[in-house]
């Protein structure tokens, strides 16, 4: 045996990405009993994980789609919406994407998700809870749903099939005018609005600290991390090589859980998968005279979200339709924040810059979880587009239960990666 071939790190599974999804992958692997590599650029949980609006939804039965009001669509065109941004570039680059995106709104197409999903969001709570009580993440974890507000009563009766499969499903929430959602509120100043609150969907007060606490507890078990570029894996020796700040990491199985990057390296192995990106913002703010939130409020008509963290109020934006590596605009959550304004009293900001996110997109925004239709020992678990945070947890277990030859725990074929094939 060669000297090289004596310090290749040797596992069975080794995990590329260490956002919620990678992290809850590898953590599943390893309660399963395999070596488990997990390998990151960075610290864990410092993507997507970190910035998003930590909401573990038990609804969301109708996918994000592409508006068909011509107000609405002409606000965008006009970059004034503060739901949806974009740069003409991408647009025009996106168009098939965005076709594709389009169908995936019919009401056949919606039908499809809303019975794909419903088992996942069925277990998505208890997942995290479980894995949240295990590693003592459980601290970072609140009941009490979170609140969707309508600026008008069009806007509303569009979340009917929202609240239609919610009943079907068997999800609560209640319907509120603005007395009910500021009683639950006191901090919002709205009037003439009206609210759903999902009562049985969690929140956290950190999501970058959730990630940081299921990794430890990996490593706690006996999984190994490595700080590597995943985007120079290779295959060698029957199996992958990725060289560490250790020395080379070899294992017979990886894991793709790259998100937004996930392409960079599948286009190498010959793999085409339709993954957009769309980018998101945050800000840190401290309230005005008192004022708090207990839960996290969704303003749904301006595609924003207000969330309590442990270092104040969560502000992040809607989507921005932009190349994933472009510079940061700053106008757009200037302009969020105004209409922020109008709900809650915002006081001075608690980060010198925005923090800027990118969310993995498929068409039809469900996941890719399984085996590659064309590489052996190749496995995926990417482009859960807003629900990456929600739905880690249980893909990875999902994932893991597939890669062991173990029968998941729900049946995932709506998720394969052969949806795209052909």
């Amino acid at each position: 045996m060669s000297n090289r071939e004596k310090q290749l790190l040797s596992n069975d599974v080794m995990v590329l990405g260490a956002g919620i999804v990678g992290v809850s992958t590898a953590l599943h692997l390893r309660r399963l009993g395999l070596d488990v590599a997990l390998i990151d650029r960075q610290h864990p949980g410092e993507e997507a994980s970190y910035g998003n609006a930590g909401i573990v939804q038990r609804n969301g039965f109708v996918p994000h789609s592409m508006p068909r009001n011509p107000l609405e669509v002409l606000e965008i065109l006009l970059n004034q919406s503060t739901a949806v941004s974009y740069r003409p570039a991408t647009l025009l680059k996106l168009a098939p994407w965005l076709k594709r995106f389009r169908e995936a709104g019919s009401d056949r197409a919606i039908e499809r998700y809303s019975r794909i999903v419903a088992p996942l969001r069925a277990l998505a709570v208890e997942e995290h809870l479980e894995l949240a009580r295990s590693t003592n993440a459980d601290r970072f974890y609140r009941g009490g749903g979170w609140l969707h507000l309508f600026r008008g009563e069009t806007s509303f009766r569009k979340s009917e099939a929202e609240r239609l499969y919610a009943r079907v499903f068997g999800v609560a929430y209640d319907e509120l005018e603005a007395s009910g959602a500021t009683a639950l509120e006191p901090g919002l100043k709205i009037s003439n609005m009206k609210a759903i609150h999902w009562k049985e969907s969690y929140s956290v007060s950190n999501p970058g600290g959730v990630v940081d606490a299921f990794w430890r507890g990996y490593v706690r078990e006996g999984g190994d991390f490595h700080r590597g570029d995943a985007l120079k894996l290779r295959q060698e020796r029957g199996g992958w090589v990725v060289d560490g700040e250790k020395g080379p990491v070899f294992a017979r199985h990886v894991v793709v859980a790259l998100g937004a990057w996930s392409l960079d390296i599948l286009k190498r192995l010959g793999e085409s998968y339709p993954l957009a990106v769309k980018r998101g913002y945050h800000m840190h703010y401290r309230p005005l005279s008192g004022a708090s939130l207990s839960r996290p409020v969704v303003d749904v008509d301006n595609g924003f979200a207000l969330t309590p963290t442990d270092n104040g109020i969560r502000l992040t934006t809607g989507v921005e339709l932009a190349e994933r590596d472009a510079v940061p605009n700053p106008l757009i959550l200037k302009r969020v924040k105004k209409r922020a304004d109008e709900l809650f009293p915002l006081g001075r900001k608690l980060l010198d810059e925005p923090w800027l996110g990118c969310r993995p997109c498929l068409p039809d925004s469900l996941p890719v979880v399984g085996a590659s239709p064309k590489t052996r020992g190749l496995w995926f678990n990417f482009g859960h587009a807003h629900d990456g945070f929600t739905l880690g947890p249980i893909t990875g277990r999902l994932l893991a239960e597939l890669i062991v030859g173990k029968a998941p725990v729900l049946d995932i074929s709506g998720l394969s990666p052969e949806r795209f094939v052909g």
